[in-house]
């Protein structure tokens, strides 16, 4: 199963295809990188932020619409909450196979902080293969430095190392097997 990755184009350009490439390398599934052609909905102008269920339900529709096979994980550059929380970095829902990233709490800008790009870049494709990982099965980890850990601060994000821990890896193997190719000799 193929992971489709859109990417708004108000999340910082040049990113994408690093961003694409490290996720793949994570979770060893195949990424695919596209512009965003979805407009978003769900917009709370007393929040000023995104409703991150409400674009689910958005790109599921978009993906039925489209007959979409694969997986999808939108990356925007907009603020995101569910309710009862005050903010997410992300939010996925595997029964639909779409999830999505904000990068607003990832840069550094937002903390009044120094702008980084290679944090961010790492940032994304930390919460990018975190969320990625819920879409192929995977529920959260207590080991704070794996992929799966739910961080609730950045610090805690910046904490995880790219990969999944001894678990996390053993039951993505039991859950997705990458096809084989049989090499024609």
């Amino acid at each position: 199963m193929r992971l489709k990755i859109f990417w708004d184009s108000g999340a910082l350009t040049g990113l994408e295809l690093p961003a694409g490439r490290a996720i793949e390398m994570i979770l060893g599934i195949p990424v695919e990188v596209e512009e965003n052609g979805i407009l978003l909905s769900g917009y709370y102008a007393g929040r000023r932020q995104y409703d991150a269920q409400k674009i689910l339900h958005h790109l599921q529709m978009f993906k039925r619409k489209h007959v979409i096979s694969g997986y999808i994980l939108l990356v925007t550059p907009r603020d995101l909450f569910v309710r009862g929380t005050d903010f997410v970095f992300g939010l996925a829902r595997e029964s639909t196979g779409v999830a999505v990233v904000s990068t607003a709490r990832l840069r550094n800008e937002f903390y009044q902080r120094e702008d980084n790009e290679d944090l961010l870049l790492s940032r994304i494709s930390t919460e990018g293969a975190h969320e990625a990982g819920h879409l192929l099965g995977l529920d959260h980890c207590s080991d704070s430095q794996c992929i799966m850990f739910p961080p609730e601060t950045l610090d805690q994000l910046d904490g995880k190392k790219k990969g999944l821990c001894l678990v996390c890896t053993a039951l993505l193997q039991g859950i997705y097997r990458p096809p084989v190719i049989d090499s024609i000799r």
